[in-house]
């Protein structure tokens, strides 16, 4: 099925070929004055002239279809073993550079085709695209190293600044929160690095805390003091990205809601040591970085079973208790310790309780606890 269609399309063409030739050969007789009879010049007699060219030419492709057909695919053949040998590489490259010469060459036969010169211009033009196809394949192919190492760079540039993008969008803003401004101890995680992007301040916090320094009252306005000095130290000593947000909620009116709802707004996490926000934040699905849950975890293990020595300080919430504390400030419940209070005295611990508000552990004095032994 195949060939027949080649065999029609190739008997057309020769039809076409020989309908051409033959309109050339009587306008060229016609040059010549080779014909000179009216009759023959007439129209009905120019259309016979090429209908004949046209069946002839018909009839000999059709007769060397055949020939051509297995002369093209040998041709087809040789040429795919020849670019088989030839690297892919080479191939896409001297493909490119031929693209890049015929543009080119297009480009400057504009100009020659111009020419009022007969067959100059289109000689000239044909001369030009075989010369810059060519010399496009033999730039492209010889440069090829260079060529790679170029695409090489461009790649590599490229995967870098989507790595830098990457890290720049995946950091998640982490906004703080009045009470861990005022803690202080944010500065301190921060300039060890463990917090990465951005410190989101929102202006409400800012006034929230303005407030708090103007207070007629010493020991807030200390605290509220403490905490702008806070942020000017992680302004201007840290490095990190600090942004101040004028986001705001006015139909909210509690700070803490509002430091939910533009968490949500901005995808990023909460940073407080609230027990309370903290409790309100899990309910509303709000990630929640809790500055006293990272200082507990960071505290020594305390096993039931260990011996330490503590100070009985002050009495306990029930009958008998005292209360003593380590240098971290874990609170340390003694059974029957109140009657040693203001005493250094040696304790075992019973057991250990971890929560979001802190560590507290229960011990009994080791004196008794021999004895129970």
């Amino acid at each position: 099925m195949f060939n027949k269609i080649v065999r029609i399309a190739l008997t057309l063409a020769g039809s076409s070929a020989g309908w051409a030739m033959a309109m050339l050969l009587t306008k060229l007789s016609k040059m010549q004055n080779i014909i000179n009879v009216p009759e023959i010049n007439g129209p009905i007699t120019a259309l016979v002239i090429y209908s004949i060219g046209a069946v002839v030419g018909g009839i000999i492709f059709f007769i060397i279809t055949p020939w051509l057909m297995k002369k093209g695919l040998c041709g087809a053949n040789w040429i795919e073993s020849e670019i088989q040998k030839i690297p892919t590489a080479d191939v896409i490259i001297g493909s490119i550079g031929l693209i890049l010469g015929l543009v080119i060459a297009h480009l400057i036969s504009q100009l020659l085709l111009g020419m009022s010169i007969p067959l100059v211009g289109t000689v000239l033009s044909v001369v030009v695209y075989i010369f810059l196809g060519y010399l496009g394949v033999s730039i492209a192919t010889k440069k090829r190293d260079d060529l790679e190492n170029l695409a090489a760079m461009l790649k590599k540039a490229s995967s870098k600044e989507k790595t830098n993008v990457k890290k720049r969008e995946g950091a998640t803003p982490k906004i703080l929160d009045t009470s861990v401004i005022i803690d202080g101890r944010i500065a301190d995680i921060t300039q060890t690095g463990f917090i990465e992007g951005a410190l989101v301040i929102p202006e409400f916090v800012l006034e929230e805390l303005r407030h708090i320094a103007d207070s007629s009252d010493s020991l807030k306005r200390t605290r509220g003091r403490r905490g702008l000095d806070i942020l000017n130290k992680i302004q201007k000593e840290l490095n990190i990205e600090i942004q101040i947000t004028d986001k705001d909620f006015e139909d909210v009116g509690e700070v803490d809601i509002k430091l939910l709802k533009l968490a949500q707004f901005m995808g990023g996490k909460v940073v407080t040591n609230d027990y309370n926000l903290n409790k309100v934040a899990e309910l509303q699905g709000v990630p929640v970085l809790n500055i006293n849950e990272l200082a507990n975890a960071l505290k020594p293990v305390v096993l039931p079973g260990e011996e330490m020595v503590v100070q009985v300080i002050k009495e306990g919430k029930e009958s008998g208790q005292g209360v003593a504390y380590l240098d971290d400030g874990t609170m340390i419940v003694v059974e029957g310790g109140r009657k040693h209070i203001g005493e250094t005295m040696k304790v075992l611990v019973t057991s250990v309780l971890q929560t979001a508000a802190g560590r507290m552990i229960f011990a009994k004095p080791k004196i008794v606890a021999d004895r129970s032994a």
